[in-house]
């Protein structure tokens, strides 16, 4: 039966993305539940993790090293080439282009877990790409859109720790001293998951539903582009150089799925309402294709 529900995952994902859109007055109070939502995720996921998972990823840090590298060459060129040849609006394309910019987001590890990829390699791909944005999100924004903005990444790793790492951490070592426990909920732990992704997918869709309600087919066609064509490439270039399956599948989701929460506030402050559509609306598809290629993955192991 749970196996059934988990397979289902994209058309929940779907369904209530829709109920949503549609009556968001009933889910726009729960926007403070999405930060404890996604730590609940993270303390399930730590739960089905051990310290051995992490030391492989440092022992051979390959993989880390190909997907920031991936991570802030292709979404960036790509936002900006889509830019070009939609020929979208300025602010539009700044916003596009700025969500190419940032790190990898944290909704990532959760795809990551649902689709069995390598959890540790994508916490750590999270938390390597964000405290090299510290540096390449400005230079880069420079760089596409001749705008030098300035972030406060100590308080994007400060947060990134709170709902990410500490949960993790509280998980493996739940793991660690009560193994036997663990064992008996592990069954239960996807379907939770899917259920608390949803859950985050229906909040963030009622939250942002006046401004989607705006986006005409083009935006929504580059929105589209940009996380598809960043996961096929960054799947495909991680085989090319030799990275497992596995590997290639957890960096293709990581390098795909943008912190665009950050790229929001950052249109806003240095842009305009308009320029953060593109992030806005980035939020939601990413997560929608997201549980599609997470449900199809973790049948293909």
């Amino acid at each position: 039966m749970l196996n059934r529900i988990n397979t289902l995952f994209p058309l929940w994902a779907v369904l209530f993305s829709l109920l949503a859109y549609y009556f968001p007055a009933a889910f726009t109070g729960f926007q403070s539940a999405i930060v404890p939502l996604l730590s609940m995720i993270m303390f399930f996921m730590g739960l089905t993790l051990t310290f051995d998972n992490f030391k492989q990823v440092l022992v051979a840090p390959k993989p880390v090293f190909i997907g920031i590298l991936l991570q802030f060459s292709i979404m960036p060129l790509l936002a900006f080439l889509i830019s070009y040849i939609l020929s979208l609006p300025a602010d539009i394309a700044a916003g596009l282009i700025l969500v190419g910019c940032c790190a990898g987001g944290t909704a990532s590890n959760v795809i990551c877990y649902l689709a069995k990829a390598n959890v540790a390699l994508s916490i750590t791909m999270t938390m390597v790409s964000t405290m090299a944005a510290v540096v390449m999100t400005p230079l880069l924004s420079w760089v596409y859109i001749a705008e030098a903005i300035d972030v406060d990444y100590m308080a994007m790793l400060l947060s990134i720790m709170k709902m990410v790492i500490a949960p993790v951490l509280l998980g493996l070592l739940f793991n660690y001293f009560a193994g036997p426990t663990v064992k008996r909920l592990e069954p239960l732990l996807p379907t939770l998951s899917i259920a608390a992704i949803v859950a985050i997918i229906m909040i963030i869709v009622a939250v942002n539903e006046n401004k989607l309600a705006l986006l005409g087919p083009l935006i929504f066609l580059a929105v589209a582009l940009h996380n598809g064509i960043g996961l096929l490439a960054a799947y495909g270039l991680s085989r090319a150089l030799k990275l497992n399956v596995i590997e290639s599948r957890t960096i293709a989701i990581e390098v795909s799925m943008q912190n665009s929460g950050l790229g929001v506030a950052l249109a806003l402050k240095y842009f305009s309402p308009l320029a953060a559509l593109p992030a806005a609306l980035f939020s939601i598809w990413h997560n929608i294709v997201g549980s599609i290629v997470a449900a199809y993955w973790s049948k293909k192991i």
